[in-house]
């Protein structure tokens, strides 16, 4: 049996590096760019593009001692450890984890969305021989409905109800956009108006 290179912590043993460690630490590996995976503080940052410009808005220019860019499905040799970013389609630059070490490959994959979303890159499936998955709606009691349905539904109401305001609550970075990209695609051309907390 091979020897675990992965520990509960998701710390990269070899490399003593963390996958989206929640308090800083010397190395970190980040998936995306919400605030449960991407935190400030840590010496040096491996993640996308993307996901590194995002930490810069939200956290300062100087929140990571340094940051390392890895473009998508490129291989990243460290000591022993062979890491590459795979398109996990939750958001704009998020990433699953393909660790390759001594014959084995895991992949953990952060948040990840497998429906086609024009805000994000999409989803790939990533071979392995361990799979380290975030589950948050992962039970077969969270049954979601298609959003283009959500979207025609919601243009329903404001067609009915014109001289009512239409709120919709949605997490500011992903989410939001999404749902503008969606009111789009279902044909709303009109102004979108977003609180000031959404800006940023």
């Amino acid at each position: 049996m091979a020897t675990p290179f992965l520990d509960r912590d998701l710390r990269v043993i070899p490399i003593d590096a963390y996958i989206d460690p929640p308090q800083p630490r010397a190395r970190a590996i980040i998936t995306h760019g919400h605030s449960d995976h991407a935190r400030s503080g840590h010496g040096a940052v491996l993640a996308t593009p993307d996901t590194i410009a995002i930490m810069k808005v939200r956290y300062g220019e100087d929140c990571a001692g340094q940051f390392q860019p890895l473009e998508f499905n490129t291989p990243l040799q460290v000591d022993d450890v062979t890491i590459t970013l795979v398109p996990a389609g939750h958001i704009l630059g998020s990433a699953q984890v393909v660790m390759e070490h001594r014959g084995q490959r895991a992949v953990f994959t952060g948040d990840y969305k497998r429906l086609p979303d024009r805000t994000a890159q999409p989803f790939e499936l990533a071979e392995c021989d361990l799979f380290i998955t975030e589950a948050t709606f992962g039970l077969p009691v969270f049954q979601h409905p298609r959003p283009l349905d959500e979207m025609a539904r919601l243009l329903r109401s404001v067609a009915a109800f014109p001289e009512r305001s239409h709120v919709i609550g949605s997490y500011a970075l992903g989410k939001a956009q999404r749902v503008i990209a969606l009111l789009r695609d279902a044909g709303w051309d009109a102004p979108i108006y977003l609180h000031g907390a959404m800006i940023r």
